[in-house]
């Protein structure tokens, strides 16, 4: 799915300006880069006038005098060398300021990605995100340290050439600038035309890598139901319309090339008819036009040049747009302008008229959660139960503001959370996921990824990862190969469910929250594993406050009250014991659970 850009497209210009905040910086540099590809730009179109002087009427050539000859020659050559040091000092001004600007487009637009709320990465494809942070920064770079200074280099040498063609005769230089001028007229074409597919590209190149993505993370997945080739038939098919695009921007380069190979050859054939005329008439020497030519035959490569730097500038503007679509995105997240600070927290959590809708959802239909009134009293654990779909989940991404309620609010020891800072609100709220995610990172990094005020290696960083591992049963970190420092594969795949499972509750232990919400954290255990961790888990959740989402029956014993949804409310709220006796529906959805807990239970019988 290609991302729809939510606002109508700036000029090529005012896009590109956009670098510039990136660019100031080392934008000394730059210019200096530039300043020395004029230098040889103009010493390149120096060499004409040069070898007027040493073939015409009065020069060496025609006197015969070798010295003078020599003295031509090392002229020429000097220009030559001068002209290629520039080109050397272009080059080294403004490869390290490029690589700069890259890295700072690059962090900006990482740290971009980690501010911005859960609902965009809803939306948005990661392979989109990979080719604009990978492969649209890296062609920016590019074109900064090439594109750009070439192109506005090679616009004044043919400028500047062009007037010095006028120099030798005004019919000769306007024959020249005639020819040329439909070289413009087929450059605007060819921008517009081109900057289309560009675009087009670019997004499918983006959807391809989402492809190879998730045919990768769902390798397993592919190889037990024997789908790969249906997987590449997928992929087949979209790299096919990709390189068909690519084939229409190879068609319009194509047909650029060929205006900009044709049209001079033209110049020079008239200029040539041209230029004997005048010399049969009197009004042009020899000499003058060997000058001309060789002016014309330098300015060729600028003039041939023009189509590549148009299409490289086409590309620059669609990498810079669709980079800045992800910058120009509205974080909905942010930090209060004047954050309140809790001086003791107690973890009292309060759902206070909650409601929640996705950005997305219809207008016709209910809210999510619509309405909810729940009080979790300081120190307590509460269940959540309900049948599928009916709000779980979604209410568990609301006390840490993954999401931000639509309605209602959610209170931390009476205080809106979001009158707290992000900083401080994450760091009393922890949370587990039944999706349990992990990084390629060591065991203990992944297990105090949420203790940075702990010195790594220090004895109460280590007493604090040993106490989160006791209590998640995660001792088998100690048969991995480095054990602690074992490096777990990309999204920790190199372990089984379980495991993975058990790290992340870890994680969320060690974090040492005042509230601590977990969302069917121990559903991939098996039932012996799952009773020893919530033994342990019950001499956590003593001190703390605990918000559990429950999909097992023994789920719902660590629990000193349960909570049960339906549609999005709240319909009863007591012990286990009391639902259990007064509430048809809890019973209901608690046989459903422990139905669903017999066949897994069968499962592992059979395994």
């Amino acid at each position: 799915m290609t991302v729809t850009p939510s606002r109508p497209p700036l000029s090529t210009a005012r896009s590109l300006a956009r670098l510039y905040p990136f660019a100031r910086p080392v934008l000394p540099r730059l210019v200096l880069g530039f300043v020395s590809a004029l230098i040889a730009a103009l010493l390149g179109l120096g060499i004409p006038l040069v070898l007027e002087v040493i073939v015409g009427p009065d020069g060496p050539i025609s006197s015969g005098d070798a010295g003078l000859i020599a003295w031509g020659a090392a002229a020429v050559l000097a220009l030559g060398l001068l002209e290629a040091l520039m080109v050397w000092a272009r080059r080294w001004f403004v490869l390290a300021p490029s690589t700069h600007v890259e890295y700072e487009l690059r962090t900006g637009f990482y740290a971009r990605l980690q501010r911005l709320p859960v609902a965009f990465h809803d939306r948005w494809q990661s392979g989109q995100l990979l080719s604009r942070m990978m492969q649209d920064i890296s062609l920016i770079r590019r074109w900064l340290a090439f594109g750009l200074v070439l192109l506005v280099v090679n616009v004044i040498t043919i400028v500047v050439g062009s007037v010095i063609l006028f120099r030798w005769h005004w019919l000769l230089g306007t024959v020249f600038v005639v020819c040329s001028m439909p070289l413009w007229i087929a450059g605007f074409l060819f921008e517009k035309r081109y900057g289309m597919l560009s675009r087009q590209s670019q997004d499918q190149a983006g959807d391809l890598a989402t492809a190879v993505e998730e045919s990768v993370h769902g390798i397993r997945v592919l190889k037990a139901f024997g789908r790969g080739s249906h997987a590449l038939g997928n992929f087949t098919r979209q790299a096919e319309t990709l390189r068909q695009t690519e084939m229409r921007k190879a068609y319009a380069v194509g047909w650029i090339w060929f205006w900009l190979v044709l049209l001079p050859d033209i110049a020079f054939a008239l200029c040539l008819g041209t230029g004997i005329y005048l010399a049969q008439a009197g009004q042009v020497q020899v000499d003058e036009l060997i000058a001309f030519f060789a002016m014309a035959t330098i300015l060729r490569w600028p003039v041939e040049s023009i189509g590549f730097l148009f299409s490289f500038l086409v590309d620059a503007r669609t990498a810079t747009d669709r980079i800045f679509e992800v910058f120009d995105e509205e974080n909905t997240i942010t930090d209060p302008a004047d954050p309140v600070s809790l001086t003791e927290v107690r973890g009292e959590l309060t759902f206070e008229g909650t409601h929640f809708r996705y950005q997305d959802a219809p207008a016709g239909d209910r809210d999510l959660l619509d309405g909810i009134d729940l009080v979790l009293r300081p120190g307590e654990t509460m269940a959540l139960v309900g049948l599928t779909g009916s709000g779980k989940t979604t209410l568990t991404t609301l006390p840490g503001r993954l999401y931000d309620v639509t309605g209602g609010r959610v209170l931390l020891d009476g205080v809106d959370v979001r009158e707290l800072s992000l900083t401080e609100l994450r760091r009393h709220v922890g949370m587990a996921f039944e999706d349990a995610t992990l990084f390629s990172a060591s065991v203990r990094d992944n297990v105090l990824l949420g203790r940075e005020d702990l010195v790594p290696g220090s004895a109460e960083a280590e007493a604090v990862l040993a106490e989160a591992l006791q209590v998640a049963q995660a001792s088998f970190v100690e048969d991995l190969p480095k054990g602690l420092d074992t490096v777990i594969g990309e999204e920790g795949l190199s372990l089984s469910g379980g495991q993975r499972q058990r790290l992340a509750l870890a994680r969320a232990v060690a974090a040492r929250p005042a509230v601590l919400v977990l969302d069917d954290p121990l559903s991939a255990l098996d039932v012996d594993t799952e009773a020893l961790v919530e033994e342990a888990l019950r001499v956590v959740l003593a001190e703390t406050t605990a918000l559990v989402v429950a999909h097992r029956p023994s789920t719902v014993t660590l629990a000193d009250r349960v909570a049960l949804l339906e549609e999005g409310r709240v319909t009863a709220v007591g012990t286990h014991s009391e639902l259990l006796r007064t509430n048809a529906h809890y019973r209901h959805v608690i046989s459903s659970l422990e139905d669903e807990q017999a066949r897994q239970r069968e499962r592992e019988v059979r395994l």
